[in-house]
């Protein structure tokens, strides 16, 4: 055993010492001096000064012996096999230089910045298998002739290269596995071709500009694993020959326009785990042979006219743990049977006309943690609750839209001790709220928003130690704000751990700075939503407790006296509105030590003074500090007079005043006060208008 372990040793120090005595070709050293030569940066590890420098010592050089290459030369001459420079900070163009190492096998460059065109030399190197330039600002055409016998892996991920795409690559790239696309500017019709790449495992052309039909020979690729097309404008029936692609895994159609019955051929599929075809326009039902699929995990068929009833054989199903069918034609009950699906943990029903009630069957579902029920025309909130506490894994729990006018259930048995988020919004429930809330220890995301509930905001919402998104605007509260508030641990000390659901999960629509987006939990920001209520009291000094609340929204209620100073103590915040209020006295300026606030408003109160200058507030448009009309400074109507005048000011203003009204009749200035009262309060109501349409047309 002992000899055996003196020769291993002695073999590996004998490669070793042959390794590092191995001397770089000149050709290839002067081809790496002027790809060096192109780039703006410079590449650590490696030195071009010394005329004896050998780039196979080099960092991320990997070099052969010409003899083990086969090639006839001296021995310790050395060929470059590996040029592996990913995540580098690489800045600048690719040299056609490196078309000149023709013994390369793996070029990685993967994860910088390099721009400009690829060298057509790259693109004719005979023994390159991996071509990797992934995530870089790569742009111009591929050229039409390409001729990479070897290649294995052309991985051009998140590049801005644009033309059709170039299949011509499979002519003489029969033993290509793997083809990433994804993210850049092809166009055009998929050509012809395709299915000359006979190896092909991957094909992955998401999130470009490609359209029309998929060619037929595509189907002819018999080892395909992956196929993402996702976000394309891809379009017409989707054809019945996909069944020949036997081998699928993973299939993403997501995102493009694809029409008709989606094929009945997924008894074909033996391993299909994961197939989203959202955000087409399929019609029909579910084919049987999806609906009876024991392979598949994760199926994702929202935002579609797809219709009939919900017809899942769970006993089948076997592995499904993903469902998301929401926004489509569907019709009937709620499935019964989905609780027999032993693995099922994710369900999104959202936007589908179902008629009734929640199942009985769902208390014994004991493997669901996300359920998304929201705008499907459930009754019976009492009864979905009574049954749905049950399911003890429920982490996730989204019903707005449903309940009409019905009461928050209140009795104090209800239990959800897993529950994390809770989103029953938009229902216009009657009521308080609950007690049983408070037993739920676990909650990070509450939101009771656009209901009817009445009463005070109870304090031991200050108790939750999860929670750090809290939302009950637009309700009929009423009270002060509860001080306990200002202790709430999750908006004091962070570190709040979020398990995020599956992407098939998406919460709630908010409106975004370009465009409506659903959004995970973990990109909610740690929120105070308690805004377009009939609040009373003062914004309490402890709120600059919350050190880790990123928005504050107390616009349109009741609140009255001034704005604490120590609110420069929220040292996150973000967003911060406090419009709509009674406010007075003076906007504090340490707020401008609040580096991160964006968002800021007090308009319609009754502050006085000047208007801080400086940090932030130098970004806020006037309509933050409107309907405050003893405000001055650059964002007010008027400027602020000097320290000199404005006590003759001050007097003058007092002894006009009376002078300005004589003559107006009290009627009149009845009229003038309740005008501007209806007007703050119809300002407030448009907004909640246009925020409430926004909310319900795209839940």
């Amino acid at each position: 055993m002992t000899v055996l372990v003196f020769c291993a040793i002695f073999i590996f120090l004998g490669f070793s010492s042959q390794a590092q005595n191995l001397t770089c070709d000149p050709n290839d050293l002067n081809s790496l001096r002027t790809f060096l030569e192109h780039l703006e940066s410079r590449i650590q590890g490696w030195s071009t000064n010394s005329s004896s420098a050998n780039c196979c010592n080099w960092e991320g050089i990997t070099c052969n012996s010409s003899s083990s290459l086969g090639l006839n030369d001296s021995i310790n001459s050395a060929r470059v096999v590996k040029l592996e420079l990913g995540r580098r900070r690489i800045v600048g163009n690719l040299s056609d230089s490196l078309g000149n190492l023709d013994q390369l096998i793996t070029l990685n460059l993967s994860h910088n910045s390099l721009r400009g065109s690829v060298p057509r030399s790259l693109f004719q190197l005979p023994k390159l298998e991996i071509l990797d330039l992934s995530n870089n600002g790569i742009s111009g055409w591929f050229p039409s002739s390409i001729n990479l016998p070897s290649v294995r892996v052309v991985n051009i991920f998140e590049n801005q290269i644009m033309g059709p795409v170039p299949v011509g690559i499979c002519i003489n790239s029969t033993n290509i596995s793997v083809m990433n696309m994804e993210v850049n500017s092809l166009s055009g019709t998929l050509p012809y071709g395709l299915g000359n790449c006979s190896s092909l495992e991957d094909l992955s052309l998401a999130t470009n500009f490609l359209y029309g039909n998929l060619p037929e020979d595509l189907f002819r690729l018999s080892n395909l694993k992956n196929l993402a097309l996702k976000e394309n404008q891809f379009s017409g029936h989707l054809s019945g020959l996909i069944g020949n692609l036997s081998n699928l895994v993973h299939v993403d159609l997501s995102l493009n326009q694809f029409s008709g019955n989606i094929p009945d051929v997924f008894h074909s599929f033996v391993q299909l785990r994961y197939f989203s075809a959202q955000s087409n326009s399929f019609s029909g039902r579910i084919p049987t042979s999806l609906a009876n699929s024991p392979t598949i995990a994760s199926l994702s068929l929202r935002n579609n006219s797809l219709g009939g009833t919900i017809d899942l054989n769970c006993s089948a199903m076997v592995n499904l743990v993903s469902l998301n069918l929401a926004t489509n034609l569907f019709h009937g009950n709620i499935p019964e049977n989905l609780a027999t699906c032993p693995r099922l943990r994710t369900i999104n029903f959202a936007r589908i006309n179902f008629t009734g009630q929640i199942p009985e069957s769902f208390k014994d579902f004991k493997s669901l943690s996300y359920l998304s029920l929201s705008n499907s025309s459930l009754s019976n909130l009492t009864a979905a609750l009574g049954i749905l506490q049950h399911c003890r894994n429920l982490t996730a729990l989204i019903l707005s839209l449903n309940f009409r006018n019905e009461p928050m259930p209140s009795y104090s048995s209800l239990q959800f001790t897993g529950l994390k988020t809770l989103v029953i919004a938009s229902c216009r429930l009657t009521g308080f709220i609950p007690q049983w809330l408070f037993g739920c220890k676990e909650l990070q995301l509450l939101d009771l928003s656009w209901n009817r509930l009445e009463g005070p905001i109870p304090s031991w919402f200050g108790n939750l130690s999860s929670l750090f998104y809290l939302d009950l605007s637009n309700n009929f509260l009423t009270g002060e704000i509860p001080k306990e508030l200002t202790g709430m641990q999750s908006l004091v000390y962070g570190n709040i751990t979020v398990e995020e659901p599956s992407p098939n999960f998406p919460l709630f629509v908010r409106r975004n700075v370009s465009r409506y987006e659903y959004r995970q939990v973990r990109s909610f920001p740690p929120t105070l939503e308690l805004g377009n209520n009939f609040l009373t009291g003062p914004i309490w000094p402890e709120f600059s407790n919350l050190k880790e609340l990123h928005v504050l929204d107390l616009k349109c209620n009741n609140l009255s006296g001034t704005i604490p100073n120590s609110l420069s103590g929220m040292t996150s915040l973000e967003t911060l509105d406090l419009s709509f209020n009674n406010l007075n006295g003076t906007i504090p300026s340490s707020l401008i030590s609040l580096n991160f606030l964006s968002r800021f408003s007090v308009s319609h109160n009754d502050l006085s003074g000047e208007i801080p200058t400086g940090g932030q507030f130098l970004t806020f448009p006037n309509s933050s500090f409107e309907g405050n009309p003893s405000l001055c400074g650059d964002h007010a109507s008027h400027p602020c007079l000097s320290k000199e005048t404005t006590p003759h000011l001050s007097a003058g203003k007092s002894r006009r005043t009376p002078h300005l009204l004589a003559g107006i009749s009290r009627g009149t200035i009845i009229a003038m006060a309740v005008g501007f009262a209806v007007g703050t309060s119809l300002s407030c109501y448009l907004t909640l208008k246009i925020n409430f349409h926004s909310f319900s047309m795209l839940l």
